[in-house]
């Protein structure tokens, strides 16, 4: 893999239930925006749909050097090429999600807790949250940095901290040993996504 995740900072969630357009104009936006990683993260579309959205994204990426994952679905993810999948604590085993990507793509995980991590600790990266509140995934508390923290005391992978994220909030979650930070509705329910990923990526650039 001739990517270095290491280098990954503005992972971007893309989904339809959030994005006020299209999901391939919302990721043109980001893009141009600054961000390094997209997640094609759509719970209801149909395979066809799905398999659509995912080879543009992929298109996009690539033309931008940008990371894509597809959450969930590595069928999906090896189908279009991205450069890996995300699953959650009740999606597939990351051992299962292992033998389907292969040793040239890469898993991620979602852990909510130090146990969980170190039950992912052959995951690629390791995504930590909630950091504080959101309501895209329905959390109505946060871990916030401590857990970054511990984790990072835990694992030298590359941890993406997710949930409730703001520019406000980028460095001290980094400070704590966050790789990247992972935002939702905070970019695509924006009305000008280009410019509030903008407003992302000079938090991360001043964290530095």
């Amino acid at each position: 893999m001739a990517k270095d995740l290491r280098k990954m900072r503005l992972y971007v969630l893309l989904t339809s239930s959030v994005a006020r357009r299209p999901l391939g104009e919302m990721a043109r936006s980001v893009l141009a925006g600054g961000a390094d990683a997209l997640q094609l993260r759509e719970k209801n579309a149909s395979d066809r749909e799905l398999l659509r959205l995912g080879q543009e994204l992929r298109r996009l990426t690539a033309e931008a050097g940008a990371f894509l994952f597809v959450n969930d679905r590595p069928d999906i993810a090896r189908l279009v090429e991205a450069d890996g999948v995300h699953v959650g604590q009740d999606d597939l085993p990351l051992e299962s999600a292992r033998q389907l990507m292969g040793d040239e793509r890469w898993v991620g995980v979602s852990t909510h807790s130090v146990e969980q991590a170190r039950a992912a600790a052959e995951a690629d990266y390791i995504g930590v949250g909630p950091m504080y509140p959101t309501a895209t995934k329905g959390y109505t508390e946060g871990v916030g940095p401590e857990l970054v923290a511990a984790v990072r005391a835990v694992t030298s992978r590359p941890i993406v901290a997710i949930g409730g994220m703001t520019p406000e909030r980028v460095g001290p979650i980094l400070e704590a040993g966050a790789t990247a930070v992972a935002v939702c509705s905070a970019i695509v329910a924006q009305a000008n996504v280009e410019a509030a990923t903008r407003d992302f990526r000079r938090a991360i650039e001043a964290a530095r």
